[in-house]
């Protein structure tokens, strides 16, 4: 339990409380903390290239319509 940060500056991303089990090997999430958790810009269709909303660490991708539920993003 607790807040998810960048490993390159320590800022706050994600919450346990939006964690989920995913077949990924990556830790899933469905939401960033707060709307400047995290920059996100267009990759490919469906996914969005997402990076730290303070220094622009890659952290990976938000694969669209992908969540545990519908209608629900993956990070």
């Amino acid at each position: 339990p607790g807040i998810y940060v960048c490993a390159q500056c320590g800022h706050e991303l994600f919450s346990s409380r939006s964690k989920y089990e995913h077949s990924s090997p990556w830790p899933a999430f469905t939401e960033p903390l707060r709307g400047d958790s995290v920059a996100k810009r267009q990759e490919r269709p469906g996914a969005l290239k997402v990076t730290c909303g303070k220094c622009g660490n890659g952290l990976g991708h938000e694969f669209l319509n992908d969540g545990p539920k519908r209608g629900q993003s993956r990070f």
